[in-house]
């Protein structure tokens, strides 16, 4: 028959490597400084882990308020959750706070874009281009990608197709295409 030998069975002398209590370690110490909930939570959306990320957030919202960097974080990692309602709220609060905020500008930007409001989308991203005076590459990629879905989605010129509208009685109307 093997033996299993557990060593937190020993008998410690009646000590305990918990400061001297036998049951429980001693409380924390809630003087000292804990890591920042902000700089935990952007660790944890570098990882991919934007469902910690966001718990990091809130505590963080709990410890400082809600700052613009705060409700800007939070609606990063909703956008990254694909909650894409919570993130438009949380950024436009951000966007609210302070108008030049340019993560808060280009995540509302893309978020705008997600949903298919290409021209406010637009907007958002000149007003981010313009408060980060053009040095992202990535604020200058989405400016160019919403103007040019922008030129897309605008409307062509009119195809020679000849219709005639035909009233049928009753107050109905039919349309029907036409030789010429």
């Amino acid at each position: 028959m093997p033996l299993i030998f557990l060593a937190a069975c020993s008998d410690t002398g009646g000590q305990s490597p918990f400061g001297g209590q036998v049951f429980a370690p001693d409380a924390v110490d809630r003087s000292t400084d804990s890591v920042d909930g902000l700089v935990v939570g952007h660790r944890l959306m570098a990882a991919g882990e934007y469902e910690l990320a966001l718990k990091a957030y809130l505590r963080s919202a709990a410890d400082r308020g809600t700052t613009v960097e705060v409700l800007s974080a939070l609606g990063s990692a909703n956008l990254r959750l694909g909650r894409l309602g919570q993130a438009e709220r949380l950024l436009r609060q951000a966007v609210d706070q302070d108008p030049t905020h340019v993560p808060a500008l280009n995540n509302l930007g893309v978020v705008l874009m997600e949903t298919g409001q290409v021209a406010e989308a637009s907007q958002i991203f000149r007003a981010a281009f313009a408060a980060d005076s053009g040095q992202s590459d990535d604020i200058r990629a989405n400016l160019t990608l919403a103007l040019a879905k922008m030129e897309q989605s605008s409307y062509s010129a009119p195809e020679n197709n000849d219709f005639a509208l035909v009233r049928r009685g009753g107050g109905s109307y039919r349309i029907i295409a036409t030789d010429g």
